[in-house]
């Protein structure tokens, strides 16, 4: 399968991207703190039958850190889709990706042909105490301890596998943790970046996705994803939800054979 791998000029930063097969177009978008090395179980598997777009998100990966200019995760989506001549594709995001792609259907849903969201973030959505002050002690721990405590502490986080649970999905999932810039947990507010539609919020605005749209989430991941999961599903309108078994928040790497089976019957059925 030829790879086609380089770095776009988009809204004054440049993204790494890698580019496969032919067809119909897929998108694939990365979660906090990875880059285009979560999809390997997806990338050359799906390109069999599609042309397949996996890309960093500005600020992780091979891409530029934001410079304190303006812009936009779904700008920045949009332009790169441009320049490589995909008018439509098929979105697909984990985590904080699952919130690009919601940001980027309501933003552009002429761009979006169906969308999945795999234990998805939700801008808007209120965290509950138990997991947002989980989340936050890890940047305690940043400013206290330095960023490798930091990226340590966040690898064993609860919506992660462990070692002895899933070995391939943890190493993989360890080498990308250890190669991250560590950008987001230094600075609590990157310059620049902000988030489309902010009023109402876009958690309130999840009736106007009228794209068909497959909610994933791991039987495990943190109850969080769960609640995300369900008002998703029970506010936009083509929303169905799907339950991978015995998996924690990667299931894309952790289960990658039902992930995928799931997926590819989602985008080819009519």
């Amino acid at each position: 399968m030829n790879v086609v791998s380089g770095y776009a000029d988009v809204n004054g930063a440049k993204l790494y991207y890698e580019v496969a097969g032919q067809g119909k177009s897929i998108v694939l978008i990365n979660g906090f703190t990875l880059d285009t090395r979560m999809w390997d179980d997806q990338f050359l598997m799906f390109s069999n039958s599609y042309k397949v777009l996996r890309y960093d998100v500005r600020g992780y990966g091979k891409s530029s850190t934001p410079s304190g200019d303006d812009y936009t995760d779904v700008d920045d989506l949009m332009c790169l889709m441009r320049k490589l001549d995909i008018e439509k594709a098929y979105v697909i995001g984990l985590s904080m990706g699952g919130s690009i792609a919601i940001d980027f259907t309501l933003s552009y849903p002429e761009a979006v042909e169906k969308m999945v969201l795999v234990d998805s973030t939700l801008n808007g959505y209120t965290w509950t105490e138990r997991y947002g002050g989980s989340l936050r002690s890890i940047w305690t721990t940043c400013k206290e301890h330095g960023l490798d405590a930091a990226k340590a502490q966040w690898l064993g986080f609860e919506i992660f596998c462990s070692e002895s649970e899933n070995p391939k999905a943890y190493q993989g999932l360890k080498e990308i943790i250890d190669d991250y810039s560590g950008i987001h947990f230094l600075n609590d507010d990157l310059p620049g970046y902000r988030v489309k539609m902010k009023d109402p919020p876009i958690a309130k605005r999840l009736m106007d996705i009228h794209v068909p749209t497959l909610v994933i989430v791991g039987e495990r991941d943190s109850p969080d994803f769960h609640i995300i999961a369900d008002l998703i599903v029970g506010d936009a309108p083509q929303a169905r939800k799907f339950v991978i078994p015995m998996v924690k928040h990667m299931s894309n790497m952790e289960d990658p054979e039902t992930f995928n089976k799931e997926v590819l019957a989602f985008i080819s059925s009519h």
